[in-house]
């Protein structure tokens, strides 16, 4: 089963891109994120939308944030990036004949509630500006900064 990253990899660009002089052109966001530009467009469309970032044509144009990282929590991009399903799993039947089914369904349907109240409980607790801390954190004990991350411009 594949799984799906966007929010990981939409986490991963906003962090860089908080460490930019200069917006960042969605080709060279694509190459952080391992797609294609036009996807990289349409993510960053939906946090656009949003207020989180902004983007600019022409050069010296591309992608920035526009938001206050204290501000926005990781359950905050989640919803922008429309929420993707935690479970893989799911019903045989959405809405079954069978009693058996039914029980089934109903224990199933409380625990995945849990399941995904848990997840973004836990994303509400961490804002753009933690992770970024985190991440200059990590690079101040390699004894490196920002500017020298593979991915940095």
């Amino acid at each position: 089963m594949r799984q799906d990253s966007k929010l990981s990899g939409v986490l991963h660009v906003l962090l860089h891109m908080l460490g930019m002089k200069a917006p960042a052109t969605s080709e060279q966001l694509a190459k952080m994120m391992g797609t294609n530009p036009v996807v990289v467009r349409r993510v960053m469309a939906g946090l656009r939308k949003q207020g989180f970032v902004a983007s600019a044509k022409g050069h010296g144009g591309g992608w920035a944030i526009a938001c206050d990282p204290k501000a926005v929590t990781l359950a905050d991009i989640y919803e922008a990036v429309g929420e993707p399903p935690l479970v893989a799993l799911g019903h045989r039947s959405e809405n079954p004949d069978c009693l058996v089914e039914q029980a089934v369904n109903h224990a199933l349907d409380h625990t995945f509630r849990e399941v995904e109240a848990l997840f973004h409980a836990k994303l509400s607790a961490v804002t753009l500006a933690d992770l970024s801390k985190d991440f200059n954190r990590r690079f101040a004990k390699r004894g490196t900064s920002h500017k020298d991350h593979p991915h940095a411009q």
